[in-house]
């Protein structure tokens, strides 16, 4: 496909921002950084270019010569421009250490002067070789070649000799190329052996959405957006073409059309188009109308020719059809949108009224018969309507929104239902279907002229629907509707419903959200609204659940209770969810992952993207407290795709992911998405999810070696859920986190008080993962205090129970954290292990991986004591094991860390250890210092223009020189050398 020169945007007007190439420039960089030379390849307007321009800028900067040449179609023909762009301006440089002949035979290739046979010969070839190896004497070389395909012959061919025999020289190629396919083959031969070919692929949906934002179209919709991709094929200049002309285009399409196709577009497949008969066009144009053509469809449409019709597009590159299928396929979905744009009205109907009678699907011929007819028509309507109904059955509500809209444009004025009862529930089916900018439009425009109340309420409720988390943008909506329901019980139990939800997430108050929510089951019982009676009763039923509420059992029982609404039944604030919540507060895993398993794969057939993107994070966060990280970080990852896709749940999507990227992916990630989390929780001032993304960030603190900040985001999830009312533990379980991490940093009072104000909820629920984990926080507590033994049987206690309950990443951690408590010295003095008493009783449970538990590591924050261990040679092969079968990838470094550092050393004398502070190599003294301002290690890093692994390994051979186990003991050291 041959992109026209006169509507592609110049290097100066197009910035190099690379969308959605992370791991192609983690290709291109290892290769290039290996001495290799890479080749870029894929389809028109793929953005090669951008790319090329990327790496070359970066890569450019460490070879002391870059060559560059751009060929153009318009220019191919002519001979050696290549060669000139690339070495015209470094001949003089190379022309006095080449040889008499290769110099002639250069000089003549770049002037156009001298003797034709010169330039043919094999002086011509050695010339470019000589020259690159020239240039290498001095520095590495790169040369970057743009647009390969329209080198010119003899550029290439002189090229491809020097590639093949540069060997060691340092000099390497970046170039780029168009190919349609993977045919690269031959373009291989300009470059040397050891290129690595990169395709450039189609960008997703999400890419497209950040590049169309990039360049200033910000106004689009989702569903336009979506309609994009499709069209553009994933493709980003026909995207940003596509977005030109509709931000252009005042009046958008109609429901049901394809988009409208810019002169710039249509221009790369018009010329094909033109050398297609009239009859193989008119096919053509059915075949673009229709779902899913085939060759029985075009000929039950009327194309009677249509196999030959199609012969003669395939053979123009116009179609690519399967010789052992019967579908008819565009080679690209611009070629069917330009096709259709192009066609005129009158034709485009007809090809509508065609498949209105041919297409099998019922669905499929309401829409065309809509798309063939002008005007209204009521029984076009009506068949729209039913067409509507049947695709909501069918687990499509975004094509039921489409055809709703359709339907209400064909319905005269005066019908029963009205054209705006149509849109309203055209609305509704685009919320289910997670389009929420078109649910609001359509909504807000029924607003407009809208008298009746029951159509004004219904038309606030999706107002306030699409505003998702962030209610506080619409708290002025709620007076209006208010006095729009009057005292219709019908309408306020609505109305009420909502405002449950504005006081949980706006206010942050769960007392008044339960009271609200339980006032709103109260109307609709008496308005005999059985959906809205459900919905309610399942939030009360989930308010209850996560304040601790007594209640919260029965409540479940009424909301499960016969007759029930299918819609509610599998609905993410359906009472199904809320059993799921219950379930897992009471440490009933399986019996959870069953329930949610069974509501996901519902809402997946139903099309309910806004519950998938939630039943999809449920189940992520069941199998991270099971202990199966891996399958958790997969799940959390699609939660949070779907999230980005849609818009919808995005905090609380990354804040799920954070937790899963913390347990077994990158800890890096994990922090990121926790201040995404609770950005856009403070942004939509949501109390109730800023406390989970903060509960997130400590953990990821935690997991990173960072227990001071763990410390700060976690006093601050305390102080949220205090004011919040929430005083079940099992909500967010990060009670044990902030427990250990005041451990690490020295506050044991204020953990032991963290360990026995929660005990005393977790034990009036019966929350015994809780308890366990509060057990666990609790023995580092006594060995911090010096009671080593009491501490090891303690958390020997907590790892059975842990193991019980089926919380496999909790018991790894406590089998890890016994580990280093028992290759930790002893207190001077001390009873041998197996002198303790039994743990506590009242202790229950582990705490779950999604809520985060304390680093493993802050076991060893307690003081360092005298005495060697009794311990065997596998003190943490167990805890190893463990991580390893949980895939909990950053726990099982921390295992590895753990090892090659070693036994701690017997602390020497207070006063040797304040002599040995000051006794430290350089390095050592400077990284200590740091820590004792309270520089985390990668402050320490950037501050001393070192690495952060540097900083770890120095503060290691710190601790095992001074003989003791953690940062907070440097400090300890030197108030205590000051204070004398």
């Amino acid at each position: 496909m041959t992109v026209r020169r006169d509507f592609q945007e110049s290097a100066r007007c197009r910035p190099d921002l690379v969308i959605g190439r992370e791991e192609l420039f983690g290709a291109a960089r290892e290769q290039l950084g290996s001495g290799g030379s890479v080749l870029l390849h894929g389809p028109a307007g793929i953005g090669k270019s951008t790319v090329l321009r990327a790496i070359a800028a970066e890569y450019g900067r460490t070879a002391r010569t870059v060559l560059r040449c751009s060929a153009t179609e318009s220019e191919s023909h002519l001979p050696f421009l290549a060669l000139a762009d690339l070495f015209g301006l470094v001949l003089d440089e190379v022309a006095d250490r080449l040889p008499a002949a290769q110099r002639d035979a250069l000089e003549s290739a770049l002037t156009g002067r001298g003797e034709p046979t010169l330039r043919d010969g094999l002086a011509l070839r050695l010339a470019v070789l000589s020259a690159l190896r020239a240039l290498a004497a001095d520095g590495p070389v790169l040369l970057v070649a743009d647009d390969l395909q329209w080198l010119d012959a003899a550029s290439a061919e002189l090229l491809g000799f020097a590639a093949r025999r540069l060997g060691d020289t340092p000099v390497q190629m970046l170039c780029a190329v168009r190919t349609e396919g993977q045919e690269y083959d031959r373009f291989l031969n300009s470059s040397p052996p050891d290129t690595l070919a990169v395709r450039l692929g189609p960008f997703t949906r999400t890419q497209v959405s950040a590049l169309l934002d990039h360049r200033g179209y910000t106004g689009l919709s989702r569903t336009t957006v979506r309609d994009i991709h499709r069209t553009s094929g994933g493709n980003p200049l026909f995207a940003l073409e596509l977005g030109r002309a509709l931000s252009e285009n005042p009046t958008p399409p109609r429901p049901g059309e394809p988009l409208p196709v810019p002169t710039s577009l249509r221009a790369l497949v018009l010329k094909r188009l033109d050398m297609l008969s009239e009859e193989a066009r008119r096919t053509l144009l059915v075949a673009s109308v229709g779902a899913r053509p085939t060759q029985a469809l075009l000929h039950a449409a009327g194309r009677d020719n249509a196999e030959a019709e199609c012969a003669q597009a395939a053979a123009l590159g116009l179609l690519a059809t399967d010789p052992e299928g019967p579908a008819v396929r565009f080679a690209h979905p611009l070629i069917s949108a330009a096709l259709y744009a192009e066609a005129p009205a009158q034709e485009r109907r007809a090809a509508h009224a065609a498949l209105s009678t041919a297409a099998s699907d019922p669905i499929e011929r309401a829409r065309h018969l809509a798309l063939a007819t002008n005007g209204t028509d009521p029984k076009v309507a009506a068949r729209l309507a039913e067409a509507a109904a049947l695709a909501r059955d069918r687990g499509a509500p975004s094509v039921a929104a489409s055809l709703g809209l359709l339907a209400a444009r064909h319905t005269p004025a005066g019908s029963v239902p009205g054209a705006d009862d149509r849109r309203l529930q055209a609305a509704e089916d685009a919320i289910t279907a997670g389009e929420v900018d078109l649910a609001r439009d359509i909504a807000r425009e029924v607003l407009t002229r809208a008298a009746a109340p029951t159509q004004r309420v219904r038309a606030w409720m999706v107002v306030i629907e699409s505003a998702g988390q962030a209610l506080g943008d619409v708290d002025a909506v709620f007076p209006q509707v208010l006095a729009d329901a009057g005292d219709d019980p019908r309408l306020l139990a609505q109305v009420h419903y909502q405002l449950a939800w504005r006081g949980l997430v706006v206010e942050g108050d769960f007392a008044e959200a339960r009271e609200e929510a339980a006032h709103a089951a109260e109307l609709a019982a008496r308005g005999a609204d059985r959906r809205t009676e459900l919905m309610a009763l399942a939030f009360q039923a989930s308010t209850e659940t996560l304040m601790g509420h007594p209640n919260a059992p029965v409540t479940i029982k009424r909301a499960l209770k016969e007759p029930q609404d299918p819609y509610v039944a599998c609905h993410h604030n359906g009472a199904g969810a809320a059993r799921f919540r219950w379930l897992l507060m009471s440490d009933q895993l399986p019996e959870a992952r069953t329930v949610i398993t069974s509501l996901l794969r519902e809402v997946q057939r139903r099309g309910m993207v806004e519950s998938e993107v939630h039943f999809q994070r449920f189940l992520a966060d069941t199998e991270l407290r099971s202990g199966h990280c891996g399958r958790a970080l997969d799940l959390a990852r699609e939660s949070l795709r779907l999230a980005r896709d849609s818009g919808i749940g995005l905090g609380a999507s990354a804040m799920l992911t954070s937790l899963a990227e913390a347990s077994g992916g990158e800890v890096d990630k994990a922090l990121a998405l926790a201040r995404e989390a609770a950005e856009h929780a403070e942004e939509d001032g949501d109390q109730m999810y800023l406390s989970r993304a903060l509960a997130a960030l400590g953990y990821a603190h935690l997991v990173a070696g960072d227990a001071q900040a763990a410390v700060v985001a976690l006093r601050r999830v305390r102080e949220l859920e205090q004011g919040l009312g929430i005083h079940d533990p099992a909500r967010g379980r990060w009670q044990g986190d902030l427990a250990e991490a005041l451990v690490a940093v020295g506050e044991i009072g204020e953990a032991q008080d963290v360990v026995d104000v929660t005990r005393e909820h977790a034990l009036r629920l019966g929350r015994e993962s809780v308890l366990a984990v509060l057990d666990r926080a609790e023995s580092l507590v006594r060995a911090a205090r010096g009671d080593h033994d009491a501490a090891v049987a303690q958390l020997t206690s907590v790892q059975d129970r842990l193991a019980k309950l089926g919380y496999g990443l909790e018991e790894a951690r406590t089998a890890f954290a016994l580990a280093r408590l028992r290759t930790r010295p002893r207190p001077l003095g001390a009873p041998r292990e197996g002198g303790a008493g039994p743990a506590p009783a009242g202790a229950g449970a582990a705490g779950p991986a999604s809520a985060g538990a304390a680093s493993a590591g802050s076991a060893s924050a307690g003081p360092a004591s005298a005495g060697p261990a009794t311990v065997g040679p596998t003190s943490f092969d167990e805890a190893a094991r463990l991580f390893r079968r949980c895939r909990a990838l950053p726990w099982l470094r921390q295992v590895e860390a753990a090892v090659a550092a070693g036994p701690a050393l017997p602390p020497p004398p207070a006063g040797e250890r304040e002599s040995a502070l000051e006794g430290l190599a350089s390095m050592e003294r400077q990284v200590a210092a740091l820590v004792m301002e309270g520089a985390t290690n990668r402050e320490i890093a950037a501050r001393l223009f070192i690495s952060v692994k540097t900083v770890e390994a120095t503060l290691t051979r710190v601790y095992r020189k001074l003989g003791i186990r953690s940062r907070v003991d440097i400090v300890r050291l030197a108030a205590g050398h000051h204070a004398k």
